[in-house]
């Protein structure tokens, strides 16, 4: 079997495209920790199975994270919707966490929507607040790029995507979204690192499947949902299962966000 991540990306958008009957998806979500329940205000799968079942994907390890993929008809337009990701601190390599939006690419969508729970930056912009991405710090000394592979990314999230968000809920703010490593949560003297680089919000995924869906020249939506204010801002402690439950009690609003972006795309 070919290690080469865009033949496996092909092999899996292959796999998908019999599985779903689906020629070209218009859209792929790919759900961040605790996003799990709003996808459901997308519409009710057509098709749902385990990511594992296409080649390539490897089996959940983070909780929050089912590893399923679901195809869905909103009006006119077909979503694949990934419940889950592989994380760069799971050990794979950053070809196993960029094979979901490489498949979605390979299966037609040209339009990425990523999601993350992030740590706010900002005390004043709190828990279950939705911020839109305008730009990244790739601090994880990682790319998903190999080789002479030259991609301009002065544009990587779309700013017409970020323009329909603010249409469909105008009091969306933006920020810059700096990944790390993981898995630990950072130092105070980390994020304190952070805000006099510019970032706003911090989190351990997106931006590495953000690079591959860009090179492939998909478009690319990123909205991080606030699940704890950053560590030394407000003195509590921060805690994964915390980060789960803002993720639920704010699943309505944010899938409404996502309907309604899909909907004008």
């Amino acid at each position: 079997m070919s290690t080469d991540p865009k033949q496996m990306a092909q092999k899996a958008a292959e796999e998908l495209r019999s599985r779903t009957g689906v020629t070209a998806y218009d859209a792929a979500l790919v759900m961040g920790s605790g996003w799990a329940p709003a996808a459901d205000l997308l519409g009710d799968a057509d098709d749902e199975f385990p990511s594992v079942d296409l080649p390539g994907f490897l089996p959940p390890a983070v909780q929050g994270h089912s590893g399923t993929v679901r195809s869905v008809a909103r009006g006119d337009k077909k979503l694949l919707v990934f419940l889950g990701r592989t994380h760069l601190y799971e050990g794979h390599g950053p070809d196993a966490v960029a094979h979901g939006v490489r498949t979605a690419v390979a299966a037609g969508a040209s339009t990425v929507i990523l999601t993350n729970a992030a740590g706010s930056l900002d005390p004043k912009v709190g828990v279950g607040t939705p911020v839109l991405i305008a730009d990244h710090l790739n601090l994880t000394t990682r790319s998903p790029l190999t080789g002479a592979t030259f991609v301009d990314l002065s544009r990587t999230y779309s700013a017409r995507l970020r323009d329909l968000a603010k249409e469909a809920e105008p009091s969306l703010s933006e920020g810059v979204y700096a990944a790390m490593p993981g898995p630990h949560f950072e130092t105070p003297a980390e994020i304190r690192m952070l805000r006099s680089l510019g970032a706003d919000l911090v989190g351990m995924s997106t931006v590495l499947e953000a690079i591959a869906a860009r090179e492939l020249g998909a478009e690319v939506l990123g909205i991080s949902l606030v699940t704890n204010i950053a560590a030394g801002l407000e003195g509590a402690d921060l805690d994964h299962q915390e980060v789960l439950a803002a993720g639920r009690r704010s699943a309505g609003d944010v899938g409404a966000l996502l309907a309604a972006v899909t909907d004008k795309l």
